[in-house]
């Protein structure tokens, strides 16, 4: 099997690095607007907390999203079965397995560290899919595990956040006391421009990052499977199917379905710009290329 590298993690640094250089700017202009740069620690120590939440409850706040039970060997031989197997053959300890009772053909796995994890499948993907193409999405799952995916979107999520949290503020708070000793309309227009697009910026870049980390998944997990067509096959049905049983768009599964292996919302066109996964044929097409093809 032909590997091939995206230079992805180079891509996560500076898709992150582009996030702090927004929350730098967007304090610049508090700083300049107000005099007074303590509010950009107090919205920092918010972010950071609010990451460090999220990041320790992950699991817990994704499963009970999705309504999620779990399962035992004796209910799902063929989960335990399959991740029993790539868990060993990656040296990392079993996650607890779950399914979510909807139709809804999807998977995910969470939780903040390996010790810590737990895979979670729809019904309706066990239904779709036959044993080969779910060792296939089972191995991607593994492997957001075993890259720290949740804590690098939990980061991406809060800063995020906090991006549009301080822009906000900017928004109606930035002009202050400099703009009245100085008389600075050209601050007050920039500060409203920033406060606007800081927010636009900062979700592009965290669902580019999401895209990205999905490309990731895609090649660690059809090298820890060794079988990359297994996965291509896969989301090829997945792609039907969450398009024939969509999941209904609440908060809470918009904020999980950034964890799915699939979108599992309809879309397209400039929605696309927006969407947390890359087109399905261009990650077809790669996974074919790593098999040589």
């Amino acid at each position: 099997m032909r590997t091939r590298h995206y230079h992805n993690g180079f891509k996560t640094a500076l898709l992150l690095g582009g996030m702090w250089a927004l929350l730098l700017l967007i304090g610049s202009g508090i700083a300049y607007g107000t005099g007074r740069a303590v509010w950009i620690f107090i919205f920092a120590g918010i972010g950071l907390v609010q990451t460090a939440w999220s990041y320790w409850n992950s699991a817990t706040m994704a499963l009970r999203s999705m309504n999620a039970y779990p399962v035992t060997e004796a209910q799902q031989p063929a989960m335990y079965r399959i991740v029993r197997e790539l868990s060993q053959t990656a040296g990392q300890p079993m996650p607890t397995l779950w399914v979510a009772p909807t139709m809804t053909p999807n998977a995910f796995a969470t939780g903040r560290n390996p010790a810590n994890a737990a895979v979670c499948c729809t019904e309706g993907i066990l239904q779709l899919l036959n044993e080969r193409e779910l060792r296939g999405v089972l191995g991607h799952e593994l492997m957001h595990v075993y890259n720290r995916d949740i804590l690098t979107s939990s980061v991406a999520a809060a800063m995020a956040g906090v991006v549009t949290s301080i822009a906000q503020f900017l928004m109606f708070f930035g002009g202050g006391n400099r703009r009245d000793r100085e008389g600075g309309g050209l601050a007050v227009i920039g500060s409203l421009v920033l406060a606007l697009v800081a927010p636009f910026a900062a979700t592009l870049i965290q669902f580019s990052l999401s895209r990205t980390r999905e490309f990731d998944a895609d090649e660690d997990g059809a090298l820890l499977t060794q079988d990359p067509l297994a996965l291509a096959s896969a989301l090829k049905k997945l792609e039907s199917g969450n398009s024939q049983y969509p999941l209904v768009a609440t908060p809470q599964t918009q904020n999980i379905s950034a964890m799915m292996i699939a979108n599992p919302f309809r879309g397209g066109g400039i929605r696309n710009l927006f969407s947390t996964h890359p087109p399905m044929d261009q990650r077809i097409a790669r996974l074919e290329q790593i098999a040589g093809y």
